[in-house]
């Protein structure tokens, strides 16, 4: 039961305002990345980056630059979607077939290839253009990390049943309380390390080392 806790991520919305310039793409890239890397999807910030970069261009290109402009992340069940509001409502995004020595054309091209589905929206005084991602979640309230985040699930699972009666273990706060269990199966590890002879300070090294690396290649 304690595991079923742990499955419980929160992804909430969020969106940034921006003026349509070449300068800002870099920041909204940026920006993306950080939360991506929050929510534990990494594995959609290239193609996310991507879309956001082609679709911000496209504003420029074909409304103006300076349009104001605002950028939407959220989750749509297991896909994260991203949107790109602008004011005018007259200039549409297309499917074009650039030649190949063509210097612009494909933006919407690399959408339609990196996306699950994208679509235009139009408000009265708005047009919002659309694209979602899919991702390896199994829900939406889950999360990535492979076998490593499984053992891990399973130890804390172990701990959880020795903690005291009145921890709450499968409260709202579950995740909490998971962070405070990982803490004791740290602290328990050092302490058998040095019982054993072994110098907690350098397994710590080592371990974060590794853990360092392991991101890196994923």
């Amino acid at each position: 039961m304690f595991a079923d806790h742990l499955d419980c991520m929160q992804r909430k919305p969020w969106e940034v305002p921006f003026l349509a310039e070449p300068r800002e793409v870099a920041g909204l890239r940026r920006v993306l990345r950080m939360h991506m890397e929050f929510w534990g999807l990494s594995e959609v910030i290239a193609p996310a980056q991507i879309c956001v970069s082609e679709m911000v261009t496209n504003v420029i290109r074909h409304v103006g630059e300076g349009t104001p402009t605002m950028l939407a992340v959220s989750m749509r069940g297991t896909h994260v979607r991203l949107e790109l509001r602008d004011p005018d409502t007259r200039a549409f995004p297309a499917l074009l077939a650039p030649g190949d020595d063509a210097e612009s054309g494909r933006g919407m091209l690399l959408v339609d290839e990196l996306a699950d589905r994208w679509g235009v929206v139009l408000r009265p005084n708005a047009k919002i253009v659309w694209c979602e991602l899919s991702t390896t979640l199994t829900s939406p309230s889950g999360h990535t990390g492979g076998p490593r985040v499984t053992r891990s699930e399973a130890l804390l699972t172990s701990y959880a049943a020795k903690r005291p009666l009145g921890d709450e273990v499968g409260s709202p706060l579950s995740v909490a309380v998971a962070e405070e269990v990982a803490i004791d199966v740290i602290a328990d590890l050092l302490h058998w390390l040095r019982a054993h002879g072994c110098d907690p300070d350098e397994a710590l090294d080592h371990a974060q080392t590794r853990f360092e690396a392991e991101l890196v290649d994923s």
